[in-house]
């Protein structure tokens, strides 16, 4: 009997079928801004299926906090529990985990076609890992190798650590931020609504759409293009403290949305001096490699990894 799998972000959900084997079926990608909760959005994809593929389990990858039988997805709104959204689904079983907790389990089943190396380091198989990315939010999770040979992934909320900046235009920056939002989190500046409050900031300009800015820089508009360089050199930043604090020897992967889609801009930053540049520590990040994620489903793929280890 295939497994449910569904990720569900900030802005799209994608659902799909696992089974004991084998990638994701059935991908159908969904807009979370059409459903006023989960269960409408679950059931929507459900209905696409025959009765002989509506599964009796799932496991969903949530953008929020799971702690207990209930849960908040404080970029959507979306409040539910795991017992009433299990019987609303009329499934046997249900499992819900963190986002970036699923994206964990997918490291080692990426391929090297998954994967773009950004600067040098080597990985040490036997070291945790971490992955980490900005999107509608930022995600933050390590990988941690156990003594039978397993892998055990940690979830967090590193996205909401204190932002720190490394320069003039950096301070000015934060400094808005916190006028306006009492505390710059990393997730302030590193997120699409980051990157449209990050773009105002530094230019002095009204907000626009991430997309927007997105736009004009891959059309060489300079403003923009500078936003995007900001943007990665802070996520360099942010990736190099979360290295340094969970000893990362075995590779940094960033993912999310918003990396992948601006690749080239992303390569061209100084996202990875930022990463090396810890003052003493700069030999030992320097030895740490990191990578984007450009797999297309990469949460899927870590969500399927989860499925099959029960079959």
């Amino acid at each position: 009997m295939p497994v449910l799998i569904a990720d569900i972000g900030g802005t799209h959900a994608r659902c799909a079928l696992a089974a004991a084997s084998g990638e994701p079926q059935a991908v159908r990608i969904y807009a979370c801004a059409d459903f006023a909760a989960l269960s409408p959005l679950l059931t929507t994809y459900l209905d696409t299926l025959s009765p002989a593929d509506r599964p009796r389990r799932a496991v969903l990858a949530l953008a929020a906090p799971i702690r207990g039988e209930h849960f908040v997805m404080i970029n959507r709104g979306w409040r539910d529990s795991i017992p009433a959204l299990r019987d609303a689904l009329g499934l046997d079983r249900l499992e819900v985990m963190n986002d970036f907790a699923a994206l964990a389990h997918a490291l080692p089943a990426l391929e090297p076609a998954d994967l773009v190396a950004v600067g040098g380091g080597t990985a040490d198989p036997a070291a945790p890992r971490v992955v980490l990315g900005p999107g509608t939010g930022l995600g933050v999770a390590s990988l941690v190798p156990l003594p039978d040979g397993s892998w055990r992934a940690l979830p967090g909320e590193g996205g909401h650590v204190t932002l720190a900046a490394q320069d003039e235009a950096e301070e000015r920056v934060i400094a808005l931020a916190r006028r306006r939002f009492g505390h710059c989190s990393a997730e302030r500046l590193l997120s699409g609504a980051g990157l449209s409050f990050l773009h105002a900031a530094l230019h002095d300009l009204p907000a626009l759409p991430p997309e927007r800015i997105g736009e004009q820089a891959l059309a060489g508009e300079a403003t923009a293009g500078t936003t995007l360089a900001t943007f990665f050199q802070l996520l360099g930043t942010v990736a190099g403290d979360t290295a340094l604090t969970l000893g990362a020897a075995g590779g940094v992967y960033i993912a999310g949305g918003i990396g992948p889609r601006y690749r080239e801009a992303f390569l061209a930053s100084g996202f990875r001096e930022r990463f090396e540049a810890k003052g003493r520590y700069r030999d030992y990040l320097r030895a740490i490699p990191t990578w984007l994620v450009v797999a297309a489903q990469p949460t899927l793929t870590g969500l399927a990894a989860w499925v099959r280890r029960d079959y």
